[in-house]
């Protein structure tokens, strides 16, 4: 039986695992991590069509299972561990592998292809995307719920941090969404598979990911609080009201609307501000 602790839930439709792996697009130039290996189906599959496949399975009874399956599939590395360290931090077996199978592909690219168990799909999808060389594309079964908030819209209710944060380096899409009927145990809820390719030239454009994902945060610990408030209390030691009015003022927004309000690239904006006005090596 799964394991709820773990949020199991296998894709059982073979049809949607096949979706899942064509809309990833894969050839021998790719690395390929699979987070949540189950019984190893998808992972054959995978193996088949790239270059390296490294999946990773908690679940030691998932993981004998699996390793059954995947025997004789020579370019497949099996690990046994929690793919995250913590909530903020891949975990070192797995980014290990990825740099060690990457200086072994000449010119190879990193992909995430994976059902995803729902309870680690935002941090893995975040911390992936803060590595210096991140997936340049990433297809996954998520829940629908998240799937909404990664491409949601300025000003309605699934726009958030995570979603300016994703959006401000990469290109978006839902390729299906899917009734709980195709999984087993049946969640609660609905799913999708979303397409997040990495646009690299997005990236480039923000001089400090790290300031950046951390003062996007910032502005959402307090979601209904307005922005010149926000901005003050996650400064307070560091802007004053009037360097706060100046930088507002400078940025030509109004302090007393919400962050929500604000689109990827005025908020790109407005953290560069804030940024050069504080000394370099200060964080929030």
């Amino acid at each position: 039986m799964p394991r709820t602790r773990y949020g199991q839930n296998f894709l059982i439709d073979l049809n949607l695992v096949r979706l899942l792996a064509d809309s990833a697009e894969l050839g021998r130039r790719d690395l390929v991590l699979e987070v949540g290996t189950g019984t190893g189906s998808l992972t054959a599959m995978l193996a088949q069509r790239a270059g390296h496949v490294i999946t990773v399975e908690v679940d030691n009874r998932l993981y004998q299972l699996a390793s059954e399956e995947l025997i004789d599939a020579a370019n497949v590395t099996m690990l046994q561990c929690d793919a995250l360290k913590n909530k903020n931090r891949l975990s070192p077996m797995v980014t290990e592998a990825i740099d060690r199978h990457l200086t072994d592909m000449p010119g190879g690219r990193l992909k995430l292809v994976a059902n995803l168990p729902y309870n680690i799909a935002t941090p893995l999808i975040t911390n992936l995307l803060a590595l210096e060389r991140p997936p340049v594309l990433m297809v996954v079964t998520i829940q629908k719920e998240l799937a909404d908030r990664l491409a949601a819209a300025p000003s309605t209710k699934d726009y958030g941090a995570l979603s300016i944060w994703l959006q401000s380096q990469c290109d978006t899409s839902i390729v299906r969404i899917m009734p709980p009927s195709v999984f087993w145990p049946r969640p609660k809820v609905h799913s999708a598979i979303v397409h997040i390719e990495t646009n690299q030239q997005r990236r480039d454009a923000i001089p400090d990911r790290a300031f950046f994902q951390t003062f996007v945060r910032s502005m959402f610990f307090h979601r209904r609080k307005l922005l010149r408030s926000e901005l003050l209390g996650a400064f307070k030691k560091r802007l004053g009201k009037p360097e706060v009015d100046a930088i507002l003022a400078d940025a030509g927004i109004d302090g007393t609307v919400r962050a929500e309000t604000l689109d990827v690239d005025t908020m790109l904006g407005l953290c560069e501000k804030v940024r050069t006005q504080l000394r370099p090596s200060t964080e929030i």
